[in-house]
């Protein structure tokens, strides 16, 4: 079983997006998948990792190579369009926090026990 995305020696950076979401399901899903279809052709895009619960609460990590690969994708015009139509139909509140990573480590029972 593979868990997470394979990131590079950092330093990298995410950016984790966490939200609440409105009860419009009004083609949220198509917009979301195609957000992040366009994002993963991006230079400088490595992965994402991301949930939602029960309650409509979520995050969304984005992880790319550099800051300047992040504002691209900030100037998208499909990503920007998808942010005007989320502060108008799909989220109560939203939160995008920016990071650099410079450290990261993993656990995997499957490599402790082969």
């Amino acid at each position: 079983m593979k868990h997470g995305i394979n990131t590079p020696e950092p330093p990298y950076y995410s950016v984790i997006f966490t939200s609440q979401r409105t009860d419009v399901d009004d083609g949220y899903v198509g917009l979301n998948d195609a957000v992040y279809m366009k994002a993963s052709m991006l230079d400088g895009f490595l992965g994402m990792e991301s949930f939602r619960d029960e309650n409509g609460y979520g995050a969304s990590i984005t992880y790319w190579k550099t800051l300047e690969d992040i504002d691209g994708w900030s100037k998208n015009m499909l990503h920007q369009g998808a942010k005007e139509l989320g502060k108008k139909k799909f989220y109560e509140h939203y939160k995008v926090r920016i990071c650099k990573v410079e450290k990261d480590y993993e656990f995997n029972l499957e490599n402790e026990n082969g």
